[in-house]
């Protein structure tokens, strides 16, 4: 009997020990389920963490990308804001030099407008009396012709100032412009602007400039100038001719100089690659056919 007792108490504590162990397996069991489900957390965590990773980077590449095209962006206004300075600056500098220029050219233009009024008035008072003589004095001073006491021309010993070569052309071209008004006489071709000493010669499309300093080599509008004057000096001296003619005049007036084209007596009026003899002895043989037919129109004035 106390076998027997002692046999259940050993299979009790059996059973007892079966059923903590029992308790502690489920107890295990139910912790790997956990941390298989923390696990299974964890990895989708993970997942999610590196596809939220992945789309940021993707993000900082966009926005990398980004960045270098606005920098571009940035450069290439900063060049076109450069460009368009520059573009400013020469603005305002040509914009100022073409005012400098313009008050220039309206000083000069006002002192052109006076010395027109002047000389206007002048031939005013002296119409009256015919005085083309007095008011236009031409003469001759050693190898240079002369107007009103301007020398036309120069010589390599003699280097007369183009200021004066100036204002013996523009004497010139308002003896011969003043001519032909008292005559009625319109040049056919050309256009004489008496302006001082800026005189100048038009046609129907261009003006060229006869007064200097002009290139000894190559000039193309002042010798254009002096060749057109030369031609309304010639179409004068025919107007003369024919009047002559009309009024049976013999013999009709001729000019003392022959004149073809851009030469008197055969020497060039013309100024570039000649020598400053011959163009001075062409100047002075002008002169005097100038001052033939001043003398013509003194004589028939009268009668016009």
């Amino acid at each position: 009997q106390q076998l027997q007792v002692k046999l259940d108490q050993q299979v009790l504590e059996a059973e007892e020990e079966v059923e903590a162990y029992k308790s502690c397996l489920s107890r295990l069991q139910q912790e790997e389920k956990q941390e298989a489900e923390v696990s299974c957390k964890v990895e989708a965590e993970i997942e999610k963490l590196m596809l939220e990773e992945k789309e940021l980077l993707e993000e900082i590449r966009e926005a990398e990308i980004s960045a270098r095209k606005v920098s571009a962006e940035r450069a290439h206004l900063k060049q076109q804001e450069g460009q368009q300075r520059a573009r400013e600056d020469k603005y305002w500098h040509d914009f100022n030099h073409f005012h400098l220029q313009l008050q220039a050219h309206m000083e000069e233009r006002d002192a052109v407008l006076a010395s027109i009024e002047s000389t206007s008035e002048a031939l005013q008072l002296l119409a009256p009396t015919n005085a083309y003589n007095d008011a236009f004095h031409i003469w001759i001073d050693g190898p240079f012709g002369t107007i009103n006491n301007f020398r036309l021309g120069r010589l390599p010993t003699i280097q007369v100032e183009w200021d004066e070569i100036n204002a013996a052309w523009g004497q010139a071209c308002l003896l011969l412009h003043t001519m032909a008004q008292a005559c009625k006489l319109t040049f056919s071709s050309y256009r004489i602007l008496p302006m001082g000493s800026h005189p100048r010669i038009a046609d129907k499309k261009n003006v060229y400039e006869l007064f200097g300093p002009v290139n000894p080599f190559w000039n193309s509008k002042y010798d254009k100038a002096m060749v057109c004057f030369l031609a309304c000096l010639q179409e004068f001296a025919d107007f003369a001719k024919a009047r002559d003619i009309a009024y049976e005049v013999d013999p009709p007036f001729e000019l003392t100089h022959k004149v073809e084209q851009d030469k008197i007596e055969g020497k060039t009026i013309q100024y570039s690659f000649n020598k400053d003899e011959k163009w001075t002895a062409a100047l002075k043989l002008m002169l005097s056919n100038l001052k033939g037919l001043l003398a013509w129109l003194t004589k028939n004035d009268p009668l016009l």
